[in-house]
């Protein structure tokens, strides 16, 4: 068995990792931060705790699968899951409310009928027949089968066309799926915010984009007790069974190469590591290999999180996830208040976080997102929405933390946050593949395919580990 270099310790390239080591390979991990997880991190101050990355969970399955081949420990025993219901409310413009059941179509459609008016919810459900299809269409070779060196296998529309008369008009892109199909406003709104989520904007993203509320709604969304920082937690210690080593506070300046084939790592103290094979869990625009650009091009989006620390308790019919749409010179924000006494002083408290979405290009005259963002009133903005979703807010609040791109920055090495790879009919959304230009060099992690997301990463992660054990032959997960 081989000696496997893995750079970076975020969720995807450890799940490569752990699988690795239980093949029988010496995997050795470098991380340039003093600790893991990557954009899965942690901010706490004052007894209370805030995760600083994703807050929810989505296709568990993916990590069930890596505790059931890594080790004997299930993943219900390592953390502990519980289904978030409802799974969202949606705060509109216009100050309508719904709250969307956790997995449940029937339970979504009679919501959406009460809270925007009859046949909402049946134009919201047709949506999700179509989106289904455009999921079985993409599933295996987006998600689970690696990405073949030509894609133009996945460079087509997989979103079915409408009929109109005797013709079938292509739809391909979501702006025309929410114009052509829901026509309610805020059933345009609520589409667009699942995309929007991820800086794809409904004018340019690819109608396939449409998976990304059939997922969340068809498969659920899950809390992890302790916060999502909590399964980090489980991951590495998982890894740490399988004897991965970490060694941390160590920058990979430089891929090592030879006869064209990556061999090892340099590191930033000059010492040299040789390897049978390197596996880059950096993101692709600061991998130190000039070779390796990604496929997709980059839009340039990140977030924005303001901490929020409130006195008092959650008041009744309180839920765990708000989205508050844009309204008034205010941003969409997504609002989460998880019940979890981990998370907080004691029962006399509540922590809150409030994201949104950002770019994070630089403005015309190539001024940097932070120096722009400083002296604006973007985070406070974001707390005045946040206030439609926490009664009371602005009274409660003992004090704010505000993470910012540059935040994102220093823990993933990157300002940006990749999104999902989407298959359309120009190839522009997906991701770099997971086999490298480079011989010997794998790409993991939320850069790669299948792109960005908890289940993503995971994805890559064993993506990359079947390409490794098993070599050119390797076809997915079956």
């Amino acid at each position: 068995m081989g000696r496997i270099v893995v750079i970076g310790a975020g969720l995807g390239a450890m799940a490569a990792a752990a699988r690795l080591a239980v093949a029988g390979h010496a995997v050795t991990v470098y991380e340039r931060t003093s600790t893991y997880g990557g954009a899965v991190g942690r901010f706490e101050r004052d007894g209370f705790a805030f995760d600083t990355g994703p807050g929810l969970l989505h296709l568990p399955a993916v990590y069930r699968d890596l505790f059931v081949k890594t080790g004997k420990r299930p993943l219900e025993e390592c953390v502990g899951l519980s289904q978030v219901d409802p799974a969202a409310r949606h705060v509109f413009a216009d100050g309508t409310r719904v709250d969307l059941p956790n997995a449940s179509r029937a339970g979504t459609v009679a919501a959406l009928d009460a809270a925007l008016g009859a046949g909402a919810g049946e134009r919201w459900g047709d949506f999700l027949v179509r989106a289904r299809e455009a999921w079985d269409r993409t599933r295996r070779p987006l998600l689970e089968e690696p990405q073949p060196a030509d894609p133009k296998a996945l460079a087509r529309e997989p979103y079915p066309a409408l009929k109109a008369g005797l013709l079938r008009r292509p739809t391909r892109t979501l702006a025309q799926v929410g114009e052509r199909e829901l026509r309610n406003p805020r059933l345009v709104a609520l589409l667009d915010s699942y995309a929007e989520a991820y800086g794809f904007p409904a004018a340019t993203a690819p109608a396939s984009a449409a998976v990304l509320p059939y997922m969340e709604q068809t498969f659920g969304s899950w809390y992890v007790a302790g916060g999502i920082r909590a399964l980090a937690d489980a991951v590495y210690e998982r890894c740490r069974e399988r004897r991965v080593e970490f060694v941390f506070d160590a920058r990979v300046e430089e891929v090592l190469e030879k006869d064209g084939r990556a061999v090892g790592v340099r590191l930033s103290g000059g010492e040299t590591v040789e390897a049978d094979h390197v596996v880059s869990g950096a993101p692709v625009p600061a991998l130190p290999l000039d070779q390796v650009p990604p496929r997709r091009q980059g839009i340039g989006t990140s977030r924005v999180t303001v901490c929020l620390a409130l006195r008092g308790s959650r008041e009744a019919g309180a839920v765990h996830r708000t989205v508050v749409h844009a309204e008034g010179g205010r941003p969409t924000v997504t609002v989460l208040r998880p019940d979890d006494p981990a998370l907080r002083p004691d029962g006399a408290y509540e922590s809150v976080t409030v994201t949104a979405t950002v770019r994070t290009s630089p403005g015309q005259d190539g001024e940097p997102f932070a120096d722009r963002m400083a002296g604006t009133a973007l985070p406070d903005r974001m707390v005045e929405a946040a206030e439609r979703a926490v009664p009371g807010l602005a009274e409660r609040l003992l004090w704010q933390h505000v993470r910012t791109p540059e935040d994102v920055r220093a823990a993933t090495g990157a300002a940006e946050v990749p999104g999902p790879a989407l298959a359309d009919a120009s190839g522009a959304w997906l991701p770099a593949a997971n086999l490298s230009p480079v011989p010997g060099l794998y790409l993991a992690g939320g850069w790669s395919h299948p792109g960005g997301g908890l289940a993503h990463a995971g994805m890559s992660g064993a993506l990359v580990a079947g390409l490794i054990v098993e070599g050119a032959e390797f076809r997915g997960s079956q």
